[in-house]
């Protein structure tokens, strides 16, 4: 048997090099992101040719990669005793609140906060395809660009009560009602988890407030759209994984554990599609984690979900003979890319290619080009086209990529950078008209309420803050503040946070946060960028900054 020589001054050898280089890769992202993201805020385009974007890249990389290899160190020394940054140290756990009713507490507390914010926007948003999603249900034609799941209890519970009342208002509040009160339930779930880990008191009133006060949370509380339910499932899917990795006994043994998750993990995708595609690429990274005890209960827990879900989503399709997605919504990056070359660098294309570019994208569309969303040019994509021969898609496709790789780029960043550089504005319905208002300052949450519902505000102080909020001037009035708001600083910290636990070799408490960082890596291949996509950056906050148990790596 060869004895390893890798005493203690090894070890830390090798656990330095490792925080340099996550601290540098750390250094490296952020300064792509922020030299890119003012670029495409400012100029619609990065110049990749100007050597100086890479030299000014080049300089933020070197600032914080020293500067966060300089936190984590002092970070390392305050868990040890040491004083954090040469004055403060961090305490430790305290004993957990023995507070056995703390779960129902926080979830009235919240319920009661939720409630006055819905009194102020009577009846709740009802925005996002919220009447496409009715209309479905009222006139019996369904499809699967909206998951069946969502359109069957959003239109079901909306058209029974106003067949029962008359009132279309009564009905949207009654099924936001209820979604507020399964998504407050699992948050309160979430705080007696953070009870049961021994964080303070003043902690647990102030993540309390958070979830009760926060504009995103609420708004998405309160928000008719697919996106609330989708997010508190997915926050589950995340609990429960940290439970598992913390201690798997415990979690294999206990039947509402096992349940619970499996419930949440089918749930989720059943709620939105990319979910599925995060939970599947999830997978192959907890079997190699828990390749070294991986048992047939274990494997089957974790897959369940994936069988379940094509079943009950294929069931779904068929009882109620919904028609397929169309294919513009997979393929929205190469049509904006394609669509970026005809409007910018059309002189460089041949007859034939415009042809067939035009035979798939009509003419009309490819007018309508915006760079920051794909819905004017995807919706005129010729679907029968594509299923005949996607051939000739994809060749053209190639073509124009290997003659204007910047274009490429370029459209791509500028549908996701938004996700990814802090100060964005998050504009990109400007212009547009939509039932009540048309956006002109900010699309930053869609706030209104779609026919047949309408506004009746009980509260108008309150309304008139979110209003400010969500489609006002508040993100250019209060730039600092706003970064609170933003994706793209919610992104960085759990950037951050993750290549820490990496850099100490803690990849169990990187693993449960995966389905979370996989799904906002999936928005990044979407139409445009809006927080409704990512607000689990939002929800899962707690959970990021909970104390972990010491887990090693399987």
């Amino acid at each position: 048997m060869i004895k390893s020589n890798m005493g203690p001054e090894n070890n830390n050898q090798k656990q330095n090099l490792t925080a340099w280089l996550m601290s540098g890769l750390f250094g490296i992202l952020s300064g792509i992101f922020l030299v890119f993201g003012y670029q495409l805020e400012k100029y619609d385009n990065v110049n990749f040719k100007d050597a100086g974007t890479y030299a000014l890249i080049l300089c933020f990389a070197f600032i914080l990669t020293i500067d966060v290899y300089y936190v984590w160190n002092n970070y390392d020394g305050a868990r040890q005793g040491k004083k954090l940054f040469g004055f403060v140290t961090i305490s430790g756990k305290t004993e957990p609140n023995e507070d056995k009713n703390f779960m129902f507490k926080s979830w009235a507390a919240m319920v009661a906060l939720n409630t006055i914010v819905i009194l102020a926007e009577f009846p709740g948003f009802f925005v996002y395809d919220a009447q496409d999603e009715l209309n479905e249900v009222l006139t019996r034609t369904f499809s699967t660009h909206h998951p069946l799941l969502h359109v069957l209890l959003l239109g079901g519970t909306i058209a029974i009560f106003h067949k029962l009342t008359g009132s279309w208002n009564g009905g949207i509040f009654i099924y936001t009602f209820f979604q507020m009160l399964v998504i407050t339930l699992i948050l309160s779930y979430v705080m007696d988890h953070l009870r049961k880990k021994g964080i303070g008191k003043r902690s647990l009133i102030a993540w309390t407030l958070y979830y009760g006060v926060f504009p995103v949370i609420v708004m998405y509380n309160l928000c008719s759209s697919k996106d609330g339910l989708f997010t508190a499932f997915l926050l589950y899917v995340t609990l429960s994984l940290i439970k598992l990795v913390e201690n798997r006994e415990a979690f294999l043994k206990s039947r509402f554990s096992v349940i619970s998750f499996v419930i949440a993990a089918v749930l989720m995708p059943l709620f939105r599609h990319n979910g599925f595609y995060a939970y599947l690429v999830f997978l192959p990274f907890a079997f190699i984690y828990f390749r070294k005890e991986l048992t047939k209960r274990l494997a089957l827990v974790l897959t369940v979900p994936v069988v379940a879900y094509l079943v009950i989503n294929t069931a779904l399709g068929a009882a109620f003979s919904s028609k397929g997605t169309d294919h513009q919504e997979m393929l929205t990056v190469p049509i904006m890319q394609m669509a970026r070359v005809y409007t910018y660098e059309k002189d460089s294309m041949s007859p034939e290619d415009i042809d067939t570019l035009k035979a798939y994208i009509p003419e009309e569309n490819l007018a309508n080009y915006t760079p920051r969303v794909s819905d004017l040019v995807k919706y005129g994509f010729n679907n029968e086209l594509y299923e005949k021969n996607s051939g000739d898609f994809w060749k053209l496709w190639a073509k124009l990529g290997a003659g204007h790789p910047a274009a490429y780029l370029n459209s791509w960043f500028l549908t996701s950078y938004g996700y990814w550089y802090p100060p964005a504005l998050i504009n990109v319905y400007k212009g547009t008209s939509v039932f009540t208002f048309t956006y002109t300052d900010s699309s930053y949450f869609g706030y209104e309420v779609e026919q047949p519902g309408k506004r009746n505000s009980y509260i108008p102080a309150i309304d008139k803050l979110y209003r400010y909020i969500s489609i006002g001037t508040f993100h250019k009035d209060a730039p600092v503040l706003a970064l609170l708001f933003s994706p793209g600083f919610c992104m960085l910290i759990y950037l951050f946070v993750m290549l820490y636990r990496l850099s100490k070799g803690k990849f169990g408490r990187v693993l449960p946060f995966l389905p979370l960082i996989l799904t906002w890596m999936t928005v990044l291949l979407g139409p445009t960028y809006l927080v409704r996509y990512v607000a689990i950056l939002w929800y899962a906050l707690p959970l990021l900054f909970a104390p972990l148990n010491d887990v090693s790596q399987a």
